[in-house]
């Protein structure tokens, strides 16, 4: 990868751990990180980076290359690239995706700590963290809130606000969660205002809101490898099973809106499988990735 590569995916925030290495051996490594430091302490006025850089290079080009000349150039790539950053980190917010079965940890600017489970993604504004501490959640994860001002995440089924606490959203098709494991959480969905205390859980399915017993647990079950369900529809489950392993679920002739308590396993799929078909009286078979569902 050329040395403009990675500059631009070091712009984008996108540099794998080879990729890194490789910009850190640039010869202006330094003077680039120094200028990102320094930038973000002042405010740049309303400057067109592609328009002079283009006018720049246009008149580089048709100038013959002189020892004298190579220092102004390598400034002025060196100013452009940092106006770059200053578009970039100000306008740009930090998105943090996970595929099937993959689960991550995200920290935050201020050291909260985010943990992703599978299929699930997350965006955050770096540059203005300080001033607005919010996240928009699709999918599910895991918050450990530092202590600061109001914390939001924000779903398209509700907002939750907090100062510092750890808590649990999931935010799935029809299916809205939230439990509270420390401190105290506002929820606020479908015109319904909630504050959670430890142990208790907002939970708003298919159009209706759930009451549930005290959450006994200290992290969610699924930062334990496993998955559980109260009386949830079985379009849900599926779905979340498939979150978890990389499947296709055929339930063709299955009533999906028939309940289901009980859990299962993300770390092996054919007990996962027996947990669910089992006690509802059904069979299945596995074909590659697909798993077709029939009633016994």
């Amino acid at each position: 990868m050329n040395r403009e590569e990675l500059i631009k995916k070091w712009l984008d925030n996108n540099l794998n751990t080879e990729e890194l290495k490789a910009f850190e051996q640039l010869e202006d490594y330094r003077d680039l990180i120094q200028m990102d430091g320094t930038l973000k302490s002042f405010k740049a006025p309303e400057f067109s980076v592609e328009n002079n850089y283009n006018k720049l290079k246009s008149k580089l080009n048709t100038q013959k290359s002189t020892s004298w000349l190579k220092p102004l150039v390598r400034v002025a790539a060196v100013l452009a690239i940092c106006f770059c950053v200053y578009y970039y980190t100000t306008t740009l917010d930090s998105e943090v995706n996970t595929l099937i079965a993959q689960q991550t940890e995200v920290v935050l600017p201020d050291y909260s700590v985010i943990e992703l489970n599978s299929n699930s993604k997350i965006s955050f504004n770096r540059s203005s963290w300080d001033d607005d501490r919010i996240v928009h959640l699709d999918g599910e994860a895991f918050f450990r809130v530092e202590k600061g001002q109001k914390f939001d995440v924000i779903t398209k089924q509700g907002v939750i606000s907090v100062l510092g606490t750890q808590f649990n959203v999931k935010h799935r098709e029809d299916y809205f969660e939230v439990i509270c494991f420390e401190g105290s959480v506002k929820v606020v969905s479908n015109a319904i205002e909630a504050i959670l205390k430890p142990g208790d859980t907002f939970q708003y399915v298919d159009g209706k809101l759930i009451a549930n017993e005290k959450e006994q647990s200290v992290h969610p079950d699924w930062m334990r490898g496993e998955s559980n369900f109260k009386n949830i529809a079985l379009k849900h489950v599926f779905r979340e099973l498939q979150n978890q392993y990389d499947i296709t679920i055929s339930a063709k002739n299955i009533d999906v809106s028939r309940s289901f308590t009980g859990s299962f396993t993300h770390k092996n799929l054919k007990l996962a499988l027996q947990s669910i078909t089992i006690p509802l009286n059904l069979t299945y078979t596995k074909t590659d990735n697909t798993i077709v569902l029939r009633s016994e």
